[in-house]
């Protein structure tokens, strides 16, 4: 069994962020090492940019190679099969054990997948990335119509960037789309939808696939092969099964020090982490980064903590699929080529700061 001072787990927007600092400022002392099933660690704004060809793969990830040997991390390319919390033990898909002092988890989540009857309906997620696109690539040689579950902003981005090449699509959103946004964003946004001929059903939840029809309730409401999941997140099952303190739903319970309610040792962060009143999001990991990498340096340091403060709402930017974005602002909305381009200086200017090892 290796040993170790601290282990990040998963290559999360948070972690690239410790990474990074790390890579710029002397990283704290100790044995460290960066677990990730692959790698390069996908830059998710850029997805849907990827999907409407406007966008090469390389143009949307970050190469952990050179950014680990910057930071003077120990790069573990494998899959992980589960966890000990209690004694800090990961236990990998070849049959190694890491143990460290110190854990830090930034895995994500899965989504979640109605209930299906039959096999008639092939069902793909968006996650995780790299089986996704593998899956899209293969359903691209033979485009045929297609529902999209979710009414996130990642949803609508991909109804948008994905519509062109497909003959029919639907969007079916449980409850209103764009939950929480204000009422001009979800407005351009049913217009943008519409205008590239997407069918949305708001308040519409799928309950079930029963071969290849979508049910919400016991009523029949799409018909035909292809799902996408794009939104629903799943908690991984490993993180209840490792004796952490979760939610109902399965996420790590944190503290506003990052740190697992239940276990001290362990930070949690991203969408794998719930914080009381704080709504989970992707979004969120890479602010986390910051106030994460300090705390991290810390605990190896016998030093206080710092607290994670959630900022408050602001500036979301929607790819269009066309090159523009929507925008909202503080509840002011607008749209446009000049907002796109904003968007894509904001998204490669992050692809650029972790490829600072190159």
């Amino acid at each position: 069994m290796s040993d170790y001072d601290l282990i990040l787990v998963g290559a999360g927007h948070a972690h690239l962020g410790v990474l990074r600092r790390w890579a710029l400022v002397e990283r704290p002392k100790g044995r460290i090492a960066l677990l990730n099933c692959a790698t390069h660690a996908w830059y998710t704004g850029r997805l849907p940019g990827l999907l409407a060809e406007r966008f090469a793969e390389d143009d949307c990830q970050v190469a952990l190679e050179p950014l680990c040997r910057a930071a003077k991390v120990e790069l573990i390319e494998c899959v992980m099969s589960g966890m000990d919390a209690d004694a800090c033990i990961l236990r990998l898909a070849d049959g190694r054990s890491l143990q460290s002092q110190w854990l830090s988890l930034d895995v994500g989540a899965g989504l979640l997948s109605p209930p299906q009857s039959g096999d008639a309906m092939q069902v793909l997620a968006t996650r995780p990335i790299d089986d996704f696109l593998a899956g899209w690539r293969q359903w691209q040689r033979e485009p045929r119509r297609l529902a999209i579950l979710g009414g996130t902003p990642g949803s609508v981005e991909l109804a948008l960037a994905i519509a062109g090449q497909v003959p029919n699509l639907a969007l079916f959103c449980g409850g209103p789309l764009l939950p929480g946004q204000s009422l001009g964003l979800r407005l351009r946004a049913l217009g943008y939808l519409r205008l590239c001929g997407v069918q949305v059903r708001e308040h519409c939840p799928i309950g079930r696939i029963e071969d290849d029809w979508l049910l919400s309730g016991d009523e029949p409401v799409w018909r035909g092969r292809r799902l996408l999941l794009a939104s629903g997140a799943r908690a991984w099952p490993w993180l209840r099964a490792a004796g952490l303190a979760c939610d109902t739903e399965g996420f790590v319970a944190i503290h506003d020090s990052l740190q697992s309610l239940s276990h001290p040792q362990i930070f949690a962060v991203g969408e794998c982490a719930t914080l009381r009143d704080v709504p989970r999001s992707l979004s969120r990991s890479s602010r986390q980064g910051r106030v994460l990498a300090g705390n991290l340096q810390a605990a190896l340091h016998n030093q206080p903590l710092r607290l994670y403060r959630a900022p408050r709402q602001g500036l979301t930017l929607l790819a269009s699929g066309d090159g523009g974005a929507l925008l909202d602002w503080r509840g002011w909305s607008a749209d446009g080529q000049f907002y796109g381009r904003c968007k894509d200086w904001l998204d490669q200017r992050f692809v650029r700061r972790h490829h600072l090892a190159d």
